[in-house]
């Protein structure tokens, strides 16, 4: 090994390679306090573990069955690295995970991120897990874990890329959908969203492109925001609301309105034979989605596939129950409306419109 004069080894190290050590970490250090906020029974939230533990039985369960998902953030990282905007992404990529088990019943338990990136910048990797931690707090599941990797030459300066992953349980008898108990006249509930979420970024990407508008430019559709910002918007959480709808017993199934929106996702959570009518005249569409619309001239079906178009979440509920699940959700912050019914179908459920986007 070659050695300079004072005999100090001057072969090459991790550090010469790309990967700093030490950075990584510093990085462990800075997030262990958010981690810790979000302690719940079952976790130990303290990191640094090669795999982190739960306890199923500490939580409280008799019967549970587990369930899992896992998600990104899509190209709307894209926009947050290049306005430099980190604060919510942690956010999205929470609510696409636990948003995407709470509509299978489940409380999700617990969460781990993946953060890879070209060179590690210590400060802007910590507010982006920071948010991670604030969302996961705020769904009631604990952060037990993640893995940052530096990979030079994979990431070009400055990029990075998240992943997130995340455990919840549901005792067996309260597992959704309940397709059995579905019915022609069921009604469908609608939750609203806080904007875009994270679905559809790379055709809101093209738009602002055709629009001419630069990010730091003020939004047209949000008054007092730059584009970037108004864009940024982080994904809404439902899992407090969602579950506090299923204690009133009277939810029988929840779609996340996700990439495909209302048009794809509603009828995931429908038996065969039944159909879901959306009568679009009672979705307040945010004024996000009627800039998109208008800017670039998309047409209704498209929007109604691409994107949630103000609705994030769609319950549904036999008519006697519906106003308390209504009144569920609104009570957790949420708004929520009638949107729809079930109606009978043919094969395969599917989406049904009637009236029209207020595009």
């Amino acid at each position: 090994m070659p050695t300079d004069n004072s005999g100090a080894s001057t072969g090459l190290t991790y550090k010469d390679a790309g990967v700093d050590i030490d950075a990584g970490e510093a990085l462990v250090e800075r997030i262990g306090p958010a981690a810790k906020a979000t302690r719940r029974r079952g976790a130990d939230a303290d990191l640094g573990g090669f795999g982190g533990l739960f306890d199923l039985k500490a939580a409280g369960f008799k019967d549970p069955i587990l369930v899992s998902g896992t998600d990104g953030v899509g190209t709307k990282l894209k926009l947050a690295i290049d306005t430099g905007r980190f604060g919510g992404i942690g956010q999205d990529l929470v609510a696409m995970c636990v948003n995407d088990i709470v509509v299978q019943g489940a409380e999700p338990l617990f969460f781990l991120d993946y953060y890879a990136t070209g060179k590690l910048d210590v400060d802007s990797a910590a507010v982006v897990i920071e948010g991670i931690a604030r969302a996961c707090k705020e769904s009631g599941c604990a952060l037990i874990g993640g893995e940052t990797a530096e990979m030079p030459g994979l990431y070009a300066k400055g990029d990075f890329d998240l992943a997130g992953f995340t455990v919840g349980a549901v005792e067996r008898d309260a597992v959704l959908p309940k397709l059995g108990a579905m019915k022609a006249g069921d009604v469908l509930i609608g939750v609203a969203s806080s904007g875009v979420h994270s679905n559809g970024y790379s055709l809101v990407r093209k738009v602002v492109e055709k629009s001419g508008l630069t990010l730091d430019a003020d939004a047209p559709f949000a008054p007092g925001k730059s584009l970037g910002e108004a864009l940024l918007t982080p994904t809404r959480l439902y899992v407090r609301a969602a579950l506090e709808a299923m204690h009133t017993g009277g939810v029988k199934g929840l779609a996340h309105i996700t990439g495909g929106g209302i048009t794809d996702n509603l009828p995931r959570c429908l038996p065969e034979g039944l159909d879901g009518e959306v009568d679009l005249d009672t979705i307040a569409v945010l004024p996000v989605f009627q800039w998109l619309a208008k800017q670039a001239g998309i047409a209704e079906a498209e929007m109604l596939r691409t994107f949630n178009c103000g609705i994030g979440m769609v319950a549904v509920a036999d008519e006697k129950h519906a106003g308390s699940v209504i009144d569920a959700f609104q009570e957790a912050g949420d708004r929520a409306v009638r949107i729809g019914r079930l109606v009978a179908g043919s094969g395969e459920a599917k989406t049904v419109y009637r009236g029209a986007l207020k595009l």
